[in-house]
């Protein structure tokens, strides 16, 4: 059942652990009401796909994803005609001595269905709510993928010469992620709503870290997420996201670690950064300062 309020969108989104601002929840359920597409920008690991998945768990339905890469194409993202199948078909029907006629090897049967496709038709386990598309790191694709998306987005159509015209029924929610390695075009930011999501304010990340992460005691949760925090005042080449915090309290608890000090930082930092610029900079005297909440320099442009 779709929301009907904002109210009821974060009450959704919290049934399945997802801790949105309101902000969020708006054009989450705008995006519902006026069936749009909903174009999410923001850092890696800030929840931009867990939205997608949990507002999917939370209507029931399956959540459908296109991850996105250099080089997807049509064929990949939206069908392909089974041709072993095809043929198989087409040997048979020459050993029963019929002639089969071309468009009888374009059925349904031989249709094979990637997941623009698929958002387009109605889900049988869940005919009253809208399929979830997920396509995944836009930024990802090439230029050419996001012409090819627009009809889709504009009209929620497909044509398939063999076939003709799919249309849906009731359009699905489609949420557009990019973590702005590049710009996307406007054109396809135009016919989407936009939201930008950034670290969350400290109490919602502590929300979000007791839900995810509950083997870790409540104190050491709070003195994870602060570190991460200060953390993220330093210009680093990728701060942790709200991914890494989750991570970082789950490896502390398996280690048995209670309290956070300088050693167990020290030899779970792996956990929060990915670079090794990032580990180098973060040195004993500055983990002591962190940990002592010694204000940082506040980051730069990343």
């Amino acid at each position: 059942m779709l929301p009907d309020s904002i109210d009821q969108t974060l009450t959704l989104l919290q049934r399945e652990q997802y801790f949105a601002d309101r902000e969020t929840a708006t054009v989450l359920f705008l995006a519902l009401k006026m069936q749009r597409p909903l174009f999410l920008e923001g850092e890696p690991g800030v929840g931009k796909t867990a939205l997608a998945q949990a507002i999917a768990a939370g209507l029931g339905t399956r959540l459908l994803r296109l991850q996105c890469y250099e080089g997807l194409d049509a064929a990949s993202a939206l069908y392909e005609w089974d041709y072993p199948r095809q043929i198989m078909a087409l040997r048979l029907a020459e050993a029963r001595g019929e002639r089969p006629e071309a468009q009888s090897l374009y059925r349904d049967e031989f249709l094979l269905k990637r997941p623009l496709l698929e958002a387009l038709l109605p889900d049988p386990a869940a005919p009253a709510v809208p399929r979830v598309l997920l396509i995944d790191e836009i930024d990802r694709a090439d230029e050419p993928f996001e012409a090819f998306l627009l009809e889709v987005l504009s009209e929620y159509q497909v044509s398939i010469p063999e076939i003709g015209r799919i249309a849906a029924q009731r359009p699905p929610l489609i949420v557009i992620t990019s973590n702005r390695t590049r710009e996307v075009h406007d054109a396809l930011k135009r016919r989407c709503l936009y939201r930008w999501i950034g670290y969350p304010e400290r109490q919602r990340e502590l929300d979000i870290v007791a839900a995810r992460a509950p083997e870790a005691a409540a104190a050491l949760q709070t003195q994870a997420i602060d570190f991460v925090h200060r953390l993220r005042g330093i210009d680093l080449f990728k701060a942790p996201g709200i991914a890494e915090a989750i991570d970082w309290c789950r490896a502390l608890a398996a280690l048995g670690v209670t309290e956070l000090d300088p050693d167990s930082v020290r030899d779970t930092l792996g956990v929060l950064l990915k670079y090794q610029d990032d580990l180098a900079r973060i040195d004993g005297p500055t983990v002591a300062e962190l940990l002592a909440g010694t204000p940082t320099e506040p980051a730069g442009e990343r």
